[in-house]
């Protein structure tokens, strides 16, 4: 099954992906092409370096709907069935959704349906909760919405910044991500409603 890794930044979520799928965690699966909006982002270096396919389509001022349609032509060029967001820090059009629909998954930094959307982790010492983590979820029209396919949890502790907090969450994404995708590549699953429920 091809998969086709979206990224704006880093891309650390988009190696722990791939590593996955070079090491056979995520049996039955290649990735067909890391696609950047931003050509300063450093994944595409890192995706390169692993020797990934990787193509650049820069929004250029362009509306949301005309950037994603060269998008969608170079995912479909590419045979990509699945598409990873792996901080890819712009919402979809629902055009794109149509595109792929149920076959989106995005990683997010807190424990939806808790703190969507941005500066997740200065929201979350904010608020003076105890439990944070991170969610792999499919997309879906709502922010950080659709059905969720896993979680990991992680405690704030007193002490936590922001950044030491988003820290330790990154390393729980880094099990989950690949984890999540796995289960949809393998097909053993069924979306009830808003769950996602393992087959056996």
């Amino acid at each position: 099954m091809k998969i086709g890794i979206l990224i704006s930044g880093r891309g650390t979520n988009m190696t722990a992906l791939a590593d996955a799928v070079r090491d056979g965690r995520v049996e039955g699966a290649e990735i067909a092409v890391v696609l950047s909006d931003k050509p300063s982002a450093a994944g595409r270096v890192r995706a390169r370096d692993r020797g990934l396919k990787t193509a650049l389509v820069e929004r250029k001022g362009r509306t949301r709907e005309e950037h994603e349609l060269e998008i969608i032509a170079e995912l479909r060029k590419r045979g990509v069935e699945i598409v990873c967001l792996a901080g890819y820090m712009r919402l979809l059009s629902p055009c794109f959704i149509a595109e792929f629909r149920g076959r989106i998954l995005n990683i997010h930094p807190s424990l939806l349906p808790a703190f969507p959307g941005l500066d997740v982790h200065r929201r979350t010492i904010e608020q003076g909760v105890k439990f944070s983590g991170c969610t792999v979820h499919f997309v879906d029209e709502t922010l950080d919405g659709g059905p969720i396919i896993t979680q990991r949890v992680v405690p704030v502790l007193d002490s936590d910044t922001p950044d030491t907090l988003a820290a330790r969450i990154l390393v729980e994404e880094h099990c989950a991500y690949p984890e999540a995708l796995a289960l949809v590549v393998s097909g053993k699953y069924e979306i009830v409603g808003r769950r996602v429920i393992r087959k056996l």
